[in-house]
């Protein structure tokens, strides 16, 4: 963002409801779960709500699906990361960015990458002067880009005005974003990547077409659809995983893996005497366009 982008940090309203709330859950699986799979108090630190534990959406029983589901995307998205890096990418952008807070939780991987984070412009405006506030700056490679990446079409130049290196392989993440874009927006999407530098990889989760859910799941899904509904931020887009792989593929990319959240409960979940687990509505696709390939190690008990 440059200088005429930025008014005053008090003119810049919060994150949506939706941030908030997934930053929030981070934070409650650190403090509540035993031996957490993922582990962020920054989140909760930016949004600086003294009584947010007492949030109905953060109640206990209530949140514990979606926690873990959060925590789990979360933790799996920083095991694909360090796997890049050790392949040699050093290149990370984050669609949606939200109040990611990898930059400041892990410098031991943000110090070997240029990071590049694309948000509303109002959002990345607040989150910087919150960073600034509880004692993180913004580090010169964090790159923050203010712009609705739907509507404009041109976002991969912006990130290539902001340092990206169109050379050089990048590894992109899109989380709990594409349900929100028009289907033929994920597809522009996927097309964008697919022609970035080979070896470039693409991290997205989305949300499975209720005709994949059955009794609960699917009752909870058409839930969570209509709040979404009556917030003004409407689902436009689910998919069935083949419905994925195929939209993949049409775009370029030549190697696909579908991850389920069974998958990611077996890696992260398996054994917990909590019986913490998330639902099984969302899954991610991990499409790359060439060498070199995610190849992630068995995962660790608890967390980096």
């Amino acid at each position: 963002m440059t200088e005429n982008q930025r008014p005053p940090a008090s003119a810049a309203p919060p994150p949506d409801h939706t941030a908030l709330r997934v930053a929030l859950w981070r934070a409650l699986h650190t403090l509540v779960d035993p031996d957490p799979v993922f582990r962020d108090l920054i989140g909760a630190q930016l949004i600086d709500e003294p009584d947010w534990r007492s949030r109905p959406d953060m109640d206990l029983q209530f949140s514990r699906p979606m926690r873990a589901s959060i925590a789990g995307r979360s933790r799996f998205i920083e095991d694909l990361l360090e796997s890049q890096i050790h392949q040699g990418v050093s290149q990370y952008v984050l669609l949606g960015a939200g109040l990611d807070t990898c930059a400041q939780r892990r410098p031991d991987l943000a110090a070997k990458l240029q990071i590049f984070e694309i948000d509303q412009a109002d959002t990345l405006r607040w989150k910087e002067a919150r960073l600034s506030a509880i004692g993180h700056p913004p580090p010169a490679n964090l790159h923050f880009i203010g712009l609705d990446f739907e509507s404009n079409p041109d976002w991969l130049r912006a990130l290539s005005e902001a340092g990206l290196q169109l050379d050089q392989p990048a590894f992109f993440v899109s989380s709990g974003v594409s349900m929100y874009l028009s289907k033929s927006a994920n597809a522009e999407t996927l097309q964008t990547i697919a022609r970035c530098a080979a070896g470039s990889t693409l991290a997205m989760t989305f949300l499975l077409a209720l005709d994949e859910l059955e009794g609960e799941e699917r009752a909870l899904m058409e839930f969570v659809m209509q709040r979404a509904a009556e917030s003004h931020t409407p689902f436009q887009s689910l998919f069935t995983p083949a419905e994925m792989d195929d939209l993949a593929r049409q775009a370029g990319f030549k190697t696909t893996e579908l991850v389920s959240a069974a998958t990611l409960y077996d890696r992260y979940f398996a054994g917990r005497s909590d019986h913490l687990r998330a639902g099984h509505a969302e899954a991610f696709i991990v499409a790359s366009n060439g060498s070199p390939r995610v190849k992630l190690q068995p995962a660790e008990s608890g967390c980096p």
